[in-house]
């Protein structure tokens, strides 16, 4: 069974696009991956046009070889674009196989260890601006299910944060707390926006909440940094979004950087490459929470290598998303008690309709962080994702 054709397809989902990966066989089998970027969709498409010239013609059942074949060489290997299209290909190349021998990806890689796996809520705070408005949405959250919840309350800050920013920050939080009332964890997103000393008066606040982490409290690019504030952090940090592969994973855990590794399954180079850093994180004693906020390819994906580990406490999961999304895939997960169930179909357990994507196309986005609309992350009309208990 070999490759025929690999192809990249741009959709829009609001705040940025979703890039699936078709990935063709002569068998007539095919599978689907995801290599979304927020912000860098055209080059990233591009990337795994490049890769598909690597690529077409060799046995789609050689995963390991053609990873390392197209990693060597590209030469100048690494980096986001390059690691989220060769994990968009890497996994539709997993389902490939999968629905060739009519088992889960999971079953592939030594069966799984659990059925489900705990999520924790982002995209719940649609539209908030006050701190009434977020606890509204955060009962909502919790009545859906979540139990945990994870926004960003520092508003359009970067580097420093003014007194009146902090003090805000503070009531959207104490909010929060206030509506879940212990039925959820709290964990507070950075977003890579702070300075060293900003990041540190940040966690002294933090530290009078039940605040499970925070993550991302330094801009990517030093762990040495980032390591010094996990030290003066009064409460649990976490990171590794923006590292792209277990090499980078290095440093970051020999520099003891952060309390929490979060992974992501499509920058970081796809199942196998998350779970070489899910073991590295175990080995470490350091739970793996993998960063998890594209779509249903890579969250099918995901749940696949939690189900390999009992070192993926939770996962990130979407609470809403655009209306669409239902429409462009079939997903065999169902939201119960606050997890998601591990996909049993064949391959990742997660269908693209390749017809409604034209319906869909790209769209460009510019990132919200740094312009007071951080939370404008669905549309009007978005919808949950996973019904309570029932996709």
């Amino acid at each position: 069974m070999k490759i025929t054709s690999i192809t990249p397809y741009i959709v829009d989902c609001f705040r940025t696009n979703w890039i699936f990966v078709k990935v063709e066989t002569d068998d007539g089998i095919y599978g689907w991956g995801e290599a979304s970027l927020e912000h860098r969709e055209l080059t990233t498409a591009e990337a795994v046009r490049e890769i598909a010239d690597l690529a077409v013609g060799r046995p789609a059942n050689d995963i390991q070889a053609l990873w390392d074949e197209v990693n060597r060489d590209v030469y100048y290997r690494g980096g986001p674009v390059f690691m989220s299209a060769l994990g968009g290909v890497e996994m539709a190349l997993w389902d490939i196989k999968g629905k060739a021998l009519g088992v889960p990806v999971c079953d592939l890689l030594g069966g799984k260890v659990r059925d489900e796996v705990r999520c924790y809520a982002n995209a719940w705070f649609t539209g908030a601006r006050e701190p009434e408005q977020f606890a509204e949405k955060a009962s909502a959250a919790v009545e859906a299910g979540y139990k945990g919840l994870k926004w960003d309350p520092f508003g359009s800050a970067y580097l420093d944060l003014e007194p009146s920013a902090l003090k805000k920050a503070e009531a959207i939080l104490a909010a929060v707390a206030e509506a879940v009332d212990g039925n959820a964890e709290l964990l507070i997103e950075g977003h890579g926006r702070f300075n060293v000393p900003t990041a540190v008066r940040i966690s002294n606040m933090l530290s009078n909440y039940p605040v499970t982490w925070f993550e991302e409290p330094l801009p990517p690019g030093n762990l040495e940094a980032l390591a010094d504030v996990k030290r003066r952090s009064s409460v649990p940090i976490a990171a590794g979004e923006r590292l792209y592969s277990r090499w980078d994973f290095v440093p970051f855990f020999n520099l003891q950087a952060a309390d929490f590794a979060q992974a992501d399954i499509i920058h970081a180079g796809g199942i196998l490459e998350l779970r070489r850093i899910a073991d590295m994180a175990e080995a470490h004693y350091i739970a793996c929470c993998p960063h998890n906020p594209c779509g249903p390819v890579a969250n099918a994906a995901t749940l696949h290598v939690a189900a390999l580990t009992h070192n993926i406490p939770r996962l990130e999961t979407m609470a809403t998303d655009v209306p669409w999304r239902k429409e462009v895939c079939r997903e065999d997960t169902q939201f119960v008690d606050g997890a998601l169930t591990i996909p049993n179909t064949p391959g990742l357990g997660v269908e693209i309709n390749e017809d409604v994507l034209k319906k869909y196309p790209y769209q460009r986005h510019n990132l919200r962080h740094y312009v007071g609309t951080l939370t404008d992350i669905r549309p009007p009309d978005a919808e949950l994702t996973y019904n309570k208990n029932k996709q």
